[in-house]
């Protein structure tokens, strides 16, 4: 059976931007005081999943790396119509940067079983790297396809994809296994339904710590992390307004001096 495995991620909650706090120690977001929802543009990655599962009577496995609390938002996708879910979950996991999330990603890639074909959202929310998806194939020794918009043709091994450029788009060819991430263009993600969310009562998420994984605690998490966020600071953004008046005539002829005085016009 065709296999697919869509990396998604618990984000916070954009209306609730103005409440997310930096750890001043390890400068990394703190997410326990905000609500977590599925990262947008993981939602085309799942749509994309499904609709394939449909067209392809293909297994849809959704697999994501989080707190406890994450596993709220697997079982949504659950309750969208994936087969399977999949939590990595550990302390040893906190504070990873793009490459140690891909890294550890790869590991519970492979421990479920290498599939035909990874789907990931261009980017997360909160961190809009773009990194995850091409260093994920990087670890596993995949090609990797990024900016998709449309899927052309999915028949057999070779696949033709429609990949977003500034101004235009690229038509690409690409052997499974691979890694896919998805635009929003791609398609209009589905909404839950009473019976979808009744059905993924029956449906147990299996979750993973570094233990089940077998990755040394150097390479996981904030230690396993090459980047560095060296210091913080509030930059302060300050314009001077000046209100010209006179009327409307005076206005214009005072403002265009203005301007060629500044060296605009």
């Amino acid at each position: 059976m065709f296999k697919i495995i869509v990396c998604i991620k618990a984000v916070p909650d954009p209306k609730e931007a103005c409440n997310i706090k930096i750890d001043p120690g390890t400068k990394t977001l703190m997410r326990c005081d905000v609500p977590m929802v599925l990262n947008p543009l993981d939602k085309n990655a799942l749509e994309t999943s499904l609709q394939l599962k449909e067209e392809l009577n293909a297994h849809t496995v959704v697999l994501s790396m989080g707190p406890p609390e994450a596993g709220n938002i697997v079982k949504e996708c659950l309750a969208l119509g994936a087969d399977e879910g999949y939590l990595l979950s550990d302390q040893a996991f906190g504070g990873a940067d793009a490459y140690a999330t891909a890294f550890t990603l790869a590991g519970g890639i492979r421990k479920i079983g290498l599939p035909d074909v990874i789907f990931c959202g261009m980017a997360s929310s909160d961190g809009a790297t773009e990194w995850v998806g091409p260093e994920l194939a990087t670890f596993l020794d995949m090609p990797v396809v990024t900016m998709i918009r449309e899927i052309v043709e999915c028949d057999g091994q070779w696949w033709k994809l429609k990949a977003s450029l500034e101004n235009g788009y690229r038509l690409v060819r690409v052997k499974l296994p691979a890694v896919l991430t998805v635009t929003r263009e791609i398609n209009r993600p589905g909404t839950l339904s009473f019976s979808g969310i009744i059905k993924a009562r029956k449906k147990q998420i299996t979750e993973w710590g570094i233990d089940e994984l077998g990755l040394a605690p150097e390479s996981v998490g904030l230690k396993g992390s090459p980047t560095i966020v060296s210091d913080l600071g509030i930059r302060e953004s300050k314009r001077e307004v000046e209100f010209i008046s006179g009327t409307r005539g005076e206005k214009v002829d005072r403002l265009v001096q203005k301007l060629v005085d500044q060296g605009v016009l």
